[in-house]
């Protein structure tokens, strides 16, 4: 692949407001602009006739009589543009330093991209390996890397060693967290859109962690050669199913099973699982369903899927270790049988749904934390079927039709029993007038029962005299 043309011109009309020049650089379908004075353009030539004897008659000298007439600055505007040209023409394989610089190829030029972090890693990739912090990345340096690893050159063109490509490379064998944000709209001044610059993580060995956010499934690229190492990953405002994310290739087979599975239908495909995958977050996404991709995932304890577009909960059998779940933000409506599907699981939100019943939850047995708010629930005989949830410590209610019921609080926690001091309510511990008031409506409840049953008694009474009656 040949080195793509690299072109620069000075804009006019009103572009040129109190000696500043905007300069349009063009690399390819690339472009961005750059602002600078007259003294810039001075002070890049002194360093290029200082390193590269450059010819010092190249730069328009610097003219004070008539410098605002309209016929000065257009003849100024060719003049420094026809400069730019004349050195990007002079070195059309490796751009020097400054005049790379002047042009902010360290933002946009895929070589100065690269030139630009391999030196920072020079300086400081190992310190930041040793202290364990994670480390950024935009889709833009990522995919500069992968274009240059593509390019049959050498790792570095500017003969200056700091930039060399192996100090990535180096770097990214051994990192453990990285974090890779992307950007809606172009990149700067430039006209670059990082959601459509594919990007691959092959290049990480490491990886124990990693999140991604503004960015397009179609763009990741190598993420399954992260399953054998990576313990959490995060994918945000990136995907529309799951499968895009986890399983990136079954789109090539028609039938594909997960490694290990007994399956007695014909596969075209057997998938390596997520070895030692515990933490998936995939909120904020538009995800419809949760499909049949966590096969792969079956050593995951928590799973965050709020913030996305689910109408029901499916698949979930096949995680038998999870205990945190995050289901807010959804659509879901009903939540039936819960407990064949989440097991034993000790935490789940439920946040920001449209549930107004809760039968589907009369099983969760482990559930220590359960989160309800922001829902439909308007009957307190609702609460009933978690009322008698063993483990059930901390419940969120609030911002649901219910509320408003008079003496809500204690109507809720008397559907607890004996339990109801070990309930904490809405974020708020239960106090002892509450406790109180709640002794209170348990009473007038057994009282009422009991009457209900002798009601009931006499009833049954009633007929069997009846019935002797008619038989005499």
């Amino acid at each position: 692949r040949k080195e793509r043309e690299k072109k620069s011109r000075i804009l006019d009309g009103n572009a040129l407001k109190n000696d500043v020049y905007i300069i349009e650089v063009m690399d390819g379908e690339h472009r961005w602009t750059v602002k600078h004075r007259y003294s810039d353009f001075h002070d890049l030539h002194e360093k290029l006739t200082a390193e590269k004897k450059v010819d010092k008659r190249l730069l328009p000298p610097k003219k004070i009589l008539g410098k605002n007439s309209k016929s000065l600055v257009e003849r100024r505007q060719k003049e420094l543009e026809l400069y730019l040209q004349t050195l990007l023409q002079q070195f059309p394989q490796a751009t020097p330093s400054p005049l790379a610089c002047f042009l902010h190829f360290h933002l946009y030029e895929i070589n100065g991209i690269t030139a630009a972090l391999a030196e920072e890693l020079f300086h400081k990739g190992e310190q930041l390996l040793q202290a364990g912090e994670v480390f950024s990345l935009s889709p833009l340096q990522l995919y500069s890397v992968s274009q240059q690893l593509r390019l049959a050159k050498p790792t570095c063109c500017n003969g200056d060693a700091k930039t060399d490509l192996g100090h990535i490379l180096d770097f990214t064998c051994r990192l453990r967290y990285l974090k890779i944000s992307g950007t809606r709209g172009p990149v700067g001044t430039s006209n670059i859109q990082e959601s459509s610059l594919p990007f691959d993580l092959s290049i990480f060995k490491s990886l124990l962690q990693i999140e991604i956010s503004e960015c397009s499934s179609q763009q990741i690229q190598g993420l399954s050669s992260l399953r054998s190492s990576l313990a959490t990953l995060s994918i945000h405002r990136s995907t529309e199913s799951m499968m895009s994310i986890l399983v990136p290739e079954a789109s090539e087979f028609s039938q594909w099973e997960p490694e290990g599975a007994e399956s007695g239908c014909p596969v075209t495909a057997v998938i390596p699982v997520w070895r030692n995958l515990t933490t998936l977050d995939m909120s904020h996404n538009c995800i419809s369903a949760i499909d049949s991709s966590v096969k792969l995932i079956r050593k995951v304890e928590f799973l965050d899927l709020s913030y996305n577009q689910l109408s029901s909960v499916e698949n979930l059998q096949h995680l038998y270790n999870l205990v945190h779940v995050d289901l807010s933000y959804n659509s879901l409506r009903v939540l039936e049988a819960a407990h064949t599907r989440l097991g034993n699981i000790k935490t789940l939100s439920l946040a920001g749904n449209q549930l107004d019943r809760l039968t589907g939850l009369t099983k969760l047995y482990s559930l220590v934390n359960l989160d309800l708010s922001h829902n439909q629930l308007a009957q307190l005989e609702e609460i009933r079927n978690i009322g008698s949830l063993p483990c059930l410590e901390k419940l969120n209610l609030s911002s649901n039709p219910m509320c408003i019921i008079p003496d809500y609080r204690t109507k809720v926690l008397a559907q607890f029993g004996d339990r109801a001091a070990e309930v904490c309510l809405d974020s708020k511990v239960t106090t002892e007038k509450e406790l109180d008031t709640v002794e209170v409506l348990k009473a007038i409840q057994k009282a009422k029962e009991v009457k209900d049953r002798m009601s009931s008694g006499d009833k049954k009474v009633h007929t069997v005299t009846l019935k002797h009656t008619v038989f005499i």
